[in-house]
């Protein structure tokens, strides 16, 4: 009996022992994110009311259907995609002039041939707005929003018939404008870029366009350097029984898209199919979400986008840029790409008086957050390497500086190869060679550049050095 007792007696305070030590190192490594009081200060300017008095403008061009009216005519009228366009035009160039010019307004056009939702050549126009990053060794650091502003009814054909769009995706074109309008009158060391794409209905042929040029603008002049790509696509929060209000999915891909076969090869023999640059980005916003009372919590789905269904984030995935999609957490599919009537008692097409305006005010808060904290923090460190040239259970990491001189050390993280989120962290100065007693078969690794504020870059996940 007396054996029993003591047995008990230790197997219970090595059972204590154990979760005082678990939880001592939980409190020590967690990956805390630092919150900046300006950025907390901007989020608070974000408007419900005028997030729904640009959305309730868009619906009131009838139709945004890319193939409808562009004409002077119609433009003058307030009717169809081309009088939608030049109205987001002139909202961005008001915010410019709110903030003393800081904004360059532009537009992107180009002619889409005819295709199977394309009946006749058609000129697709993207509208957008650049908010220049003050310093001079990050201006050509890019992070990006966008919603598309064209709608679509039942027969895609249908230019004439009333296609509001007001949850699909005039909310996802609020958010960028609402980020525009507040993030104008702050500073960032990078640039942000607010842009409303159409198109999307069509094929993603405007966000196609897009990335393209952006793709080709760095490989021409190394001028612009895209970093993160944040689409919102449905973020009405549909005024359904089953919607929770409480937090947003956030979609990222796993294998990139742009990904080679060497690459893949790579990726499959690390077992690093969870680590995409989007991958990583959809965890700095889980991050955000937590540093920052946006008042909606993002919700990770480990997903290219809802199940066989696509977004504009994809082009820029396919271009080989981390993008994420934000969507709300169920969608009603009686109020998309529906004409507007009534059938049997149930109500269809995508309407005002379906959209949660305080929900989609607490997506772009979020939204809002993560651009500033990445236009804020330094850039990733570069050449991330993990060293394989011995077989030993420490693991030797080493990369090169953050570009452009924000960074004043480097934290290492690591996670469970079974975690979806990073877990543990460790400051290691300012330095670029490190070596840990953890073993590298055990858990995944990455590498995140910090300035003097706290401020963090995007996580790197090293690639094998031999």
């Amino acid at each position: 009996m007396l054996y029993f007792r003591n047995v008990v007696y230790r197997t219970v305070v090595a059972a204590l022992f154990a979760a005082m030590l678990c939880a001592a190192q939980s409190d020590k490594s967690e990956p805390a994110f630092v919150s900046d009081p300006q950025i907390a200060a901007a989020l608070r300017r974000i408007s419900a009311p005028r997030i729904q008095a640009n959305i309730e403008k868009l619906v009131s061009f009838g139709t945004r259907s890319t193939i409808s009216a562009q004409d002077a005519e119609s433009i003058a009228a307030g009717r169809g995609i081309g009088a939608a366009r030049e109205w987001i035009r002139s909202e961005f160039e008001r915010y410019s002039k709110d903030c003393g010019g800081c904004l360059e307004v532009k537009t992107d056009s180009f002619r889409e041939e005819p295709a199977e939702r394309i009946p006749k050549a058609t000129e697709i126009t993207n509208v957008y707005a650049v908010l220049k990053g003050t310093d001079a060794a990050n201006a050509k650091r890019m992070v990006l929003v966008t919603g598309h502003y064209d709608s679509r009814n039942t027969d895609m054909s249908d230019v004439k018939g009333d296609a509001p769009g007001a949850n699909d995706d005039g909310s996802g074109t609020a958010v960028s404008l609402e980020c525009a309008r507040v993030l104008s009158q702050m500073k960032f060391p990078a640039t942000i870029v607010f842009l409303t794409v159409a198109g999307e209905e069509q094929g993603l042929n405007g966000s196609k366009h897009f990335a393209q040029m952006v793709k080709e603008k760095m490989a021409k002049d190394q001028r612009w350097d895209l970093e993160a790509v944040l689409n919102n696509d449905i973020v009405g929060g549909d005024k359904s029984a089953e919607q929770d209000r409480s937090v947003v999915r956030v979609f990222s891909e796993g294998v990139p898209a742009a990904a080679t076969e060497q690459d893949i090869r790579r990726i499959r023999g690390l077992g690093g199919e969870s680590d995409s640059g989007s991958r990583e980005l959809a965890r700095y916003i889980a991050d955000v979400g937590r540093a920052y009372d946006a008042g909606v919590k993002p919700m990770l789905v480990f997903r290219l986008d809802r199940f066989l269904r696509g977004g504009d984030h994809y082009s820029f995935n396919q271009q080989g840029f981390a993008a994420v999609r934000f969507t709300e957490f169920r969608e009603e599919f009686h109020h998309q790409h529906q004409n507007v009537r009534t059938e049997n008692g149930v109500e269809y097409g995508d309407v005002l008086k379906f959209v949660d305006y305080d929900y989609v005010a607490r997506v772009a808060r979020l939204n809002a957050a993560t651009l500033a904290s990445l236009a804020s923090a330094p850039a990733p460190p570069s050449n991330v390497r993990i060293l394989t040239k011995d077989l030993e259970n420490d693991t030797t990491l080493t990369w090169e500086a953050s570009p452009g001189g924000l960074a004043t050390e480097y934290e290492v993280l690591w996670r469970a190869t079974t975690s979806p989120e990073w877990e543990h962290k460790q400051k290691v100065g300012n330095a670029s060679r490190t070596t840990l007693k953890l073993s590298k078969d055990n858990v995944i690794f990455g590498v995140r550049a910090v300035d003097h504020a706290g401020r963090c870059s995007l996580p790197v996940v090293p690639i094998p050095e031999r």
